[in-house]
């Protein structure tokens, strides 16, 4: 495979790292089996930049927690999660991950931005996914900005009980959505927040949401059915987690923490989601604060969480159906999925819906008005369902999910 720093015409991203100041292989297990430290290529002191070939995992520490309101201490997270990390047995025998190092800042806020958009950017281009242990979590604007550099129209799956909308002038942990909307919003065809709780964002910005025809799912309704947040994380090609969204007695390590809040077991299902979607390439996990942090509690459970994420990248199959552009046109390939057509009587129309035969997963066709939106949303144009909503259409009732997404074609 091609490497990511063999290629003359790309600025090598290694200026931007600071080497581990440990080495990997001293987090062992007493387990006869090999641990993600022996399997992980990693920037350690001594050691050289690892060389990323395509179609791989990357991970990679931002120290700044400049941007946490009333959450300081969280730029110390990176290693935290990796001594636990590294101790796991790795969940695959090979496996295709690079530790980076971390990003420090030597700089204003504006140059860390500026870092993690170049970073992610280089890596989205060579197709390599990308963990960012925060810091932060307006590390996500800068996420974001990466995906705008490559003129790539994408959706952001956040878990997380806040919208992060607040109107501050500068960019923070709990405003970078409104300066996403505000500088740059061309390219965010959907923002999916995933367990908000009423009490922490109130009905004026839940109305907002609305407003903005962003999509927002409250805790209770995606806890009384975790299957329902599979198809929500499988559609977002960034995920961006603040750990606060785990109640504290899992989580303790946040300033300002909730006693309610996803199970760390519900975490570890939403990271394994995200690792087996063909279509997520960059997820976040911010916030975490070891300050706070009792005997390791929640850096040991964010741990497990990205154990799944990355054993969920390596079971990855691939069985997404997509549009093609081509030289005879856009084509539909649909990776080796069965086609559903479902007929509804009122009003008038198909509806098409794919199942993969190697995942049991499903997904429906949004139909679009007209060749130039068909090239724009290409993307865009197959949505991740559940079978429920198959079962909806066979009663003759369009599901929700189409009519959402089918209204962002025709605004």
């Amino acid at each position: 495979m091609q490497s990511l720093f063999n290629d003359d015409k790309k600025m090598d991203i290694s200026q931007y790292f600071e080497p581990l100041a440990f080495e990997t292989q001293r987090f062992l297990c007493e387990s006869s089996m090999p641990t993600i430290a022996e399997k992980v290529s990693a920037y350690a002191v001594g050691a050289a930049f690892p060389e990323v070939e395509d179609y791989s995992l990357a991970l990679f520490g931002v120290a700044d927690d400049r941007g946490s309101l009333g959450n300081k201490g969280c730029a110390e997270a990176p290693n935290r999660v990796r001594s636990f990390l590294y101790s796991l047995v790795a969940p695959v025998s090979q496996i295709k991950l690079y530790d980076l190092g971390n990003y420090v800042p030597a700089g204003s806020p504006d140059d860390t931005y500026a870092a993690v958009t170049d970073i992610l950017s280089q890596l989205i281009e060579h197709n390599v996914t990308a963990i960012v242990l925060g810091g932060g979590q307006d590390i996500t604007y800068a996420m974001y900005e990466a995906y705008a550099r490559q003129g790539k129209l994408i959706n952001i799956c956040a878990v997380d009980p806040r919208f992060d909308i607040a109107g501050h002038s500068s960019i923070t942990s709990q405003s970078y959505l409104n300066h996403i909307i505000m500088r740059n919003s061309r390219y965010l065809f959907n923002y999916t927040t995933m367990g908000y709780q009423t009490y922490l964002v109130g009905d004026d910005n839940i109305k907002l949401m609305e407003e903005l025809d962003f999509y927002a799912y409250r805790l209770g309704y995606v806890q009384a059915d975790m299957v329902r947040a599979e198809p929500l994380v499988r559609n977002a090609d960034l995920v961006t987690v603040d750990i606060s969204a785990v109640r504290q007695s899992d989580a303790p390590a946040h300033a300002h923490p909730s006693p309610h809040g996803f199970y760390g077991e519900q975490l570890c299902q939403i990271f394994r989601f995200a690792g087996m979607s063909d279509k997520v390439s960059s997820l976040g996990l911010f916030e975490l604060n070891p300050l706070y942090d009792h005997a390791g509690q929640t850096a040991h459970m964010a741990a497990h969480a990205l154990w799944y994420f990355i054993e969920g990248f390596h079971s990855r199959r691939n069985d997404t159906p997509v549009f093609v552009e081509g030289a005879d046109g856009i084509t539909l390939d649909k990776r080796g999925c069965k086609q559903f057509l479902v007929q509804m009587e009122s009003p008038d129309m198909e509806l098409v819906f794919y199942k993969s035969r190697a995942t049991d997963r499903w997904w429906i066709e949004l139909p679009c008005p007209n060749e130039a939106l068909k090239r724009r949303y290409l993307r865009h144009l197959i949505i991740p369902c559940n079978y429920s909503d198959y079962e909806c259409a066979m009663h003759n009732e369009i599901p929700e999910l189409w009519y959402r997404y089918y209204k962002r074609l025709t605004l």
